[in-house]
């Protein structure tokens, strides 16, 4: 197959050659697309506290059940939208913080709580998960000028280090109830990958090293050992003694069975941002980042397009679900080869991707994406209610804006 194979219906109506991320016309695309998603969201920041889940039109839904990654996200997303110069990211950034440290901080214990209602907390639960998407929030706050973003990354990177770091593993443990007694002996995959995530972007917004080295040790066991010893297929869920727990099969949006492809582009393409940061030694990062996506590529990828949810852990599809976060996380990852490498393989599978959920997942005529499709390729509900939030589509159209492996944020008009 060759990129003109895959020009018909392209984003932007890039040229045939080169690289979209170069193409002016894709270049405005993106940024159109990012600019919708803001505009759509912010329907999210009513008059309320906190933040309101959306149906497909933009109308606020009856749930009030609000989630701590829910309302860190819309801080983190509306962070990198003042950046670009969005007009009432600020308001939106102000609430989001306002919510986090009124209503989610738990004033007794310390720590945040996982979900709020109108009628209170929800969920006491302090989840690993949800902590270090407030470290995320605040760094990018930070980095975005919100005056009390300081005071909320020094508090959420003191609660990480003494409540859910492991030191001799070099590990984030996963759950406690609210007083910090063990809710379960659960360790995971995810939250320490959201965990490299949120301590990158607290290291750029810090300069501290200890973010960065903490970041270095969570991708040395899950990429260097644990995808290296697994053909580069990457195992979720772990004993208390970081032993993969091949039986464990829990929430089926959170926790799945088996291994989940769309983590490994995302845990590849952090890879290669610890890689940068840490000045790019000559280690084999690149090399594993690209083992990591392209087997979760040849594995996942449908013949009628999209990636299947999950697989077993030889790589058979288990659930072959097809919702937007998958191919988003893969649009931001082959970004990052690009940017590496400039190989013309990896442009073909940017373009197949962004063709796909242009197709597909983006509702052209509203804003946002849709979160789910059905066998014939058309949005479903059956999974998701509305759609959930703006987080990676947000990030799909801004990686390949920045054009460049560290940072996240841009400059407006960048």
């Amino acid at each position: 197959m060759t990129m003109a194979d895959i020009q018909g219906g392209n984003p932007g109506a890039a040229d045939a050659q080169g690289f979209w991320m170069d193409d002016a016309r894709h270049r405005a695309w993106l940024g159109a697309q990012s600019e919708s998603q803001l505009r759509f969201f912010a329907a999210s920041a009513g008059d309320a506290p906190g933040f309101s889940m959306l149906d497909h039109g933009g109308e606020v839904l009856g749930s009030d059940v609000q989630e701590l990654h829910a309302t860190t996200r819309m801080i983190h997303a509306y962070s990198l939208g003042h950046l670009r110069g969005y007009q009432g990211a600020d308001r939106i950034i102000d609430q989001g913080m306002a919510y986090i440290a009124s209503h989610h901080k738990d004033p007794v214990h310390g720590g945040y709580f996982w979900a709020l209602s109108d009628k209170g907390v929800h969920d006491e639960r302090k989840l690993a998960y949800g902590h270090v998407f407030v470290l995320l929030a605040a760094s990018s706050a930070k980095i975005a000028g919100h005056p009390e973003a300081d005071a909320l990354l020094a508090d959420i990177a003191e609660v990480l280090d003494q409540r859910f770091w492991e030191e001799d593993a070099g590990l984030f443990s996963d759950e406690w109830n609210r007083d910090w007694t063990p809710f379960s002996t659960y360790r995971g995959m995810n939250a320490n990958m959201h965990g490299v995530e949120a301590l990158l972007a607290a290291y750029e917004a810090t300069g501290e090293a200890l973010f960065l080295d903490r970041a270095g040790r969570i991708l040395d066991f899950f990429v260097y050992q644990m995808a290296s010893q697994n053909a580069w297929r990457l195992p979720e869920h772990y004993t208390n003694d970081w032993k993969i727990d091949r039986a464990y099969a829990g929430n089926h949006m959170f926790r799945p069975a088996g291994t989940t492809p769309g983590h490994s582009f995302e845990l590849g393409r952090l890879a290669l941002q610890h890689w940068d940061l840490s000045g790019r030694p000559a280690n084999g990062a690149r090399k594993a980042a690209r083992k990591l996506i392209e087997r979760a590529l040849a594995d996942a990828w449908l013949p009628e397009g999209g990636l299947a949810y999950t697989l077993d852990f030889e790589g058979k599809v288990a659930d072959g679900s097809r919702f937007w976060w998958p191919v988003t996380e893969a649009i931001g990852a082959m970004a990052a080869l690009i940017v590496m490498d400039r190989s013309p393989a990896d442009e073909i599978w940017y373009r197949r991707l962004w063709a796909f959920a242009d197709a597909h997942f983006i509702d052209h005529a509203r804003g946002g994406w849709y979160p789910a499709i059905d066998d014939h390729g058309q949005p479903t509900s059956s999974i998701f209610t509305g759609k959930p939030d703006i987080y990676h589509s947000l990030q799909a159209c801004l990686l390949p804006l920045a054009g460049r492996l560290s940072r996240l944020v841009l400059a407006p008009g960048t």
